[in-house]
């Protein structure tokens, strides 16, 4: 019963937060499916010229999962295959979930972002980058970074 409650609770809370249109601004279910390449990353080739690709919530990185089993697995692929400006090596942790947005890739009906904070040495202030795990969309390398050699 209680079990019950919590996830009634919890599954208005996220119907209260959520609008029925989203304001995510890079979504393309065209986009292609990113190839593997060596130690489990994505091969990325493109370089956003948009400022606003992975800083802001409007314009996150869409990097799709196929199910629940691991669905942080392609956020992974994608911060993997970064570098820090120079080339340098980053590390990175996930700081929280935030910003509902409706989906019909989740039972829910709702998806959230996530946000990844990257740190290199020799940087000045960390910087956070919005991932999306629910919807497609062409990855690029957000400006200021650079891909892994």
């Amino acid at each position: 019963m209680k079990k019950t409650f919590i996830t009634l609770a919890f599954s208005l809370a996220i119907a209260s937060c959520v609008s029925t249109k989203s304001t995510l601004k890079n979504v393309d279910d065209n986009a292609p499916t990113p190839q593997l390449g060596s130690y489990n990353t994505f091969i990325i080739s493109e370089y956003s010229k948009d400022k606003k690709y992975g800083y802001e919530e409007d314009y996150p990185v869409n990097v799709f999962f196929m199910n629940t089993y691991n669905d942080t697995i392609n956020a992974v692929r994608f911060l993997n295959a970064l570098a820090g400006p120079k080339g340098e090596q980053i590390s990175y942790s996930k700081l929280e979930s935030c910003c509902p947005f409706p989906t019909k890739r989740s039972g829910m009906g709702a998806g959230f972002l996530d946000v990844y904070e990257l740190k290199w040495e020799g940087q000045k202030k960390p910087i956070q980058l919005y991932m999306n795990i629910y919807e497609k969309g062409y990855l690029m390398v957000p400006v200021g970074l650079s891909i892994k050699k």
